[in-house]
C-alpha cells in the first residue's frame, strides 16, 4: 500500500469515527496513534506522548485558560447589561439604532472575551428581548445577533487565533493584531447594512419614542461610565501589550485580574458567579488542550507520510491549479465542513494538510490565519448545520422559529464573504498592524 493511500485511509477513518458521535479529540488522536503503531511499530506509540510533552512546553498556552476565565467572569457578572443601556440611549436615534448598538456591544464583548458562544449568550439574553419588545423585525435581529457574536473569534483576544497559532507555530500576538482591522471592517459592514436597510424599510426597526430619545446630556454622559471599566480592562490587557510593555502571557494575566477586580468593584463577585466561571473555564480549557494534543499527534503522522507534498503535487502538477485557485478551494472546503463541525474541529482536521500547503504556496501564515477565522465565521452561520444557528435556536424565544433563523443569516453571510474577499485582495488590512507593532511573546 502506498503512503498516499495510507494517508487517505487515515483521513477517511477519522471522518467516519467522528460521524459515530465520538469526541473530536478522541477521533483524531486515536486514529493518529493507531496509524503510527501500525506503520512504525511500538516506537510509533510514542507520538502521542511526544505531542503531550510538546504541549506542556508551550508557555503561550497559559493564555488560554486566563482569557477564557476573563470572558466568562465578565459575562456572568452582568457587565454587558450596563453596556447595552449605554448603547440604548446613545444609538437610539439612528435608523435601526438599537441593532447598531447591539453590534457595538458585540465588538466590545469580543474585545474582552475571545469566544463567540459568550457573545451569543449575551446577545440572546440581553439584546434580543429588548429589540423584540421595541417592535424590531424578528428575522433581522436574529441575524444581527448571530453576526455580531461571530466577531468574538476574530477581534483580539481571539481564543480561536490562539489555537491556530499553537498549531501553525505562529506568534499569537501577531495573529491578534492581524485580526483587529478585519474584525472592525466586518463590524462596519454590518452597521452600514443595518442603517441603509432600516432607512429603506422603517417598519423593520421602529424609532424610539421622543421621550426616550430626548435624554438630557448629563444623563447620557453619566451612562458613558458603563464603558469605563471595559475600556480600562482592554487598555491594561491589549494597550500595554501593543506598546511592548507586557508579553502575551502577562497581558492575559492582567486581563483575568482586571476582570476579577471589576466584578468585585461592581459587587457582583458572588459564590455562584465564581463557581460557574470556574466550571466553564475548566471545561473549555480541557477541551482545547485535548484537541491540540490530538492534532499534533495526527499531524506528525501525516508529515511522516509526506501527504502534504502529495496533495500539493496533485493540485499544482496534475490539475494545473495556481496558488490562488488552491487557496479559494481551501476556503470553500472550510465553509462546507462548517455545516457540521465547529471551528476547532475544522482546524485540527485540516491543519496537517492546509498549513504546510499554504506555506508551500508562498502565502503568509498570519494572513491565512485571519482568512481561516473569517471563513469559520461564515461556516458558523451557513445552513443547514451552522454552529451559531443551533445556539441561536436554543437561546431564542419560541416565536423565532428555526426557519426564521435560517432566513436571517443570508444578508450577513453575504457581507462576510465581501469582507473575506476584501482581506484576500488587500492583505495589508490584516498585515499592516503586525508589521508596524513589535510585540513581546
Amino acid at each position: 500500500m502506498t503512503y498516499e493511500l495510507i494517508a487517505f485511509f487515515m483521513f477517511l477513518s477519522m471522518m467516519l469515527t467522528m460521524f459515530t458521535g465520538q469526541r473530536v479529540f478522541a477521533a483524531i488522536g486515536v486514529v493518529g496513534v493507531v496509524a503510527a503503531a501500525l506503520l512504525w511499530g511500538p516506537g510509533g506509540m510514542e507520538l502521542g506522548f511526544s505531542a503531550g510533552m510538546k504541549l506542556m512546553k508551550w508557555y503561550a498556552l497559559v493564555t488560554l485558560p486566563l482569557f477564557i476565565y476573563m470572558g466568562y467572569l465578565l459575562s456572568e457578572s452582568g457587565l454587558a447589561e450596563d453596556l447595552y443601556k449605554m448603547f440604548h440611549v446613545w444609538m437610539g436615534g439612528l435608523p435601526g439604532g438599537l441593532a447598531v448598538g447591539t453590534i457595538g456591544l458585540m465588538v466590545i464583548i469580543s474585545a474582552m472575551n475571545g469566544l463567540s458562544v459568550a457573545g451569543m449568550a449575551i446577545g440572546a439574553t440581553i439584546a434580543l428581548p429588548e429589540l423584540l419588545k421595541r417592535g424590531y423585525d424578528k428575522i433581522m435581529v436574529s441575524g444581527v445577533i448571530q453576526a455580531g457574536s461571530s466577531l468574538g473569534i476574530l477581534v483580539p483576544p481571539s481564543v480561536v487565533l490562539v489555537l491556530y497559532g499553537m498549531i501553525a507555530r505562529q506568534p499569537v500576538g501577531k495573529l491578534w493584531l492581524a485580526g483587529a482591522f478585519p474584525g472592525l471592517l466586518l463590524a462596519a459592514l454590518f452597521t452600514i447594512y443595518i442603517i441603509i436597510r432600516c432607512k429603506m424599510q422603517p417598519e423593520l426597526a421602529p424609532m424610539l419614542s421622543p421621550e426616550e430619545r430626548n435624554v438630557p446630556m448629563r444623563e447620557k454622559l453619566k451612562l458613558l461610565r458603563a464603558g469605563i471599566i471595559p475600556f480600562l480592562i482592554f487598555f491594561l490587557m491589549m494597550g500595554l501589550f501593543i506598546m511592548g510593555v507586557t508579553s502575551l502571557v502577562e497581558s492575559s494575566a492582567i486581563g483575568a485580574a482586571s476582570a476579577l477586580l471589576a466584578a468585585w468593584y461592581k459587587g457582583r463577585l458572588t459564590k455562584e458567579v465564581w463557581n460557574r466561571t470556574l466550571e466553564q473555564t475548566l471545561g473549555i480549557t480541557a477541551m482545547f488542550m485535548w484537541i491540540i494534543m490530538a492534532a499534533l499527534c495526527f499531524g506528525a503522522v501525516f508529515d511522516g507520510l509526506g501527504a502534504v507534498k502529495t496533495i500539493s503535487s496533485i493540485f499544482q502538477d496534475k490539475l494545473g491549479l495556481g496558488p490562488w485557485e488552491i487557496l479559494i478551494l481551501m476556503q470553500i472546503s472550510f465553509i462546507i465542513m462548517g455545516t457540521f463541525l465547529d471551528d476547532t474541529a475544522m482546524l485540527v482536521i485540516v491543519a496537517p494538510l492546509y498549513i504546510p500547503l499554504v506555506r508551500a504556496l508562498g502565502f503568509d501564515l498570519v494572513w491565512y490565519g485571519v482568512l481561516y477565522t473569517i471563513t469559520c465565521q461564515i461556516a458558523y452561520m451557513t445552513p443547514p448545520f451552522g454552529y451559531n444557528l443551533f445556539l441561536m435556536r436554543a437561546m431564542a424565544p419560541p416565536e423565532i422559529a428555526l426557519k426564521d433563523i435560517y432566513k436571517s443569516v443570508w444578508p450577513f453571510v453575504g457581507l462576510m464573504i465581501i469582507g473575506l474577499v476584501i482581506v484576500m485582495l488587500f492583505p495589508q488590512i490584516a498585515l499592516w498592524l503586525p508589521e508596524k507593532v513589535a510585540v513581546r511573546g
